[in-house]
């Protein structure tokens, strides 16, 4: 990420504000590469759904469990662990499962191959405990999962599917979740100095990649807005 040098100049509510800004062109980016849903094959809108829920359903919160091993102030810390309770004590995964499978598309052995590679590398980043990289991670991604909610909904919808708790829930929550990560971000880079060279958007990039496959079945030549940063 080259701007991430004259930044650090900056105080850490306007860094944190220009990345902000940054991750929202991103989600831009990816909003608009969408496909149209009237335009997918049944298989097509199947596999969307399937190989988001092969990620999401087990994963989320162990990336957002991560980010609470990884932060340094107790304003983060509660922020995250208000996001994970939540989380818990209403089984959004539980959510995630009954919209999948309504919309007949519960994933098979070939949708877990398919983020396989991906999600591996996910996985290995949010192991290293970087607490601003994980949180700017986590913050875009609750971002494009809230404005991703209505295109979802839209696949399962047209695959016959009435159970929209899940996209209802998180194209609500997820607004004041982005807001709240965004918060311990800022928290995290008034903590303590970054290294001048340091690739911020890291994470945001393999995650970037991740969304690409989800949503086409195969990993992007080159993922958008991320790598220009």
């Amino acid at each position: 990420m080259t701007s991430a040098s004259p930044g650090l100049q900056a105080t850490p509510a306007i860094y944190g504000a220009s990345l902000r800004c940054q991750t929202e062109r991103i989600i831009d980016e990816i909003l608009a590469s969408l496909p149209k849903p009237e335009l997918l094959s049944c298989d097509q809108r199947r596999g969307i759904i399937a190989r988001y829920a092969a990620v999401l359903e087990g994963n989320f919160i162990y990336w957002m469990t991560g980010a609470y091993l990884s932060v340094r102030t107790e304003e983060s810390r509660s922020i995250i662990l208000e996001n994970l309770h939540e989380e818990v004590r209403d089984c959004h995964p539980g959510m995630m499962r009954r919209f999948a499978a309504a919309a007949h598309a519960e994933p098979t052995d070939s949708d877990f191959l398919a983020v396989s590679r991906d999600l591996m590398n996910v996985r290995l980043f949010v192991g290293r405990l970087s607490p601003v990289r994980l949180l700017l991670m986590m913050a875009f991604f609750e971002g494009l999962i809230q404005r991703f909610m209505a295109f979802l909904a839209e696949l399962g919808e047209r695959q016959g599917s009435a159970e929209m708790e899940y996209t209802h829930v998180h194209g609500v929550c997820d607004i004041a979740h982005t807001d709240g990560l965004f918060r311990a971000l800022a928290a995290e880079l008034a903590c303590a100095p970054l290294e001048s060279e340091a690739d911020l958007f890291e994470g945001v990039t393999l995650l970037h990649t991740l969304i690409h496959t989800i949503v086409h079945g195969d990993g992007p030549q080159n993922p958008v807005g991320a790598l220009s940063a």
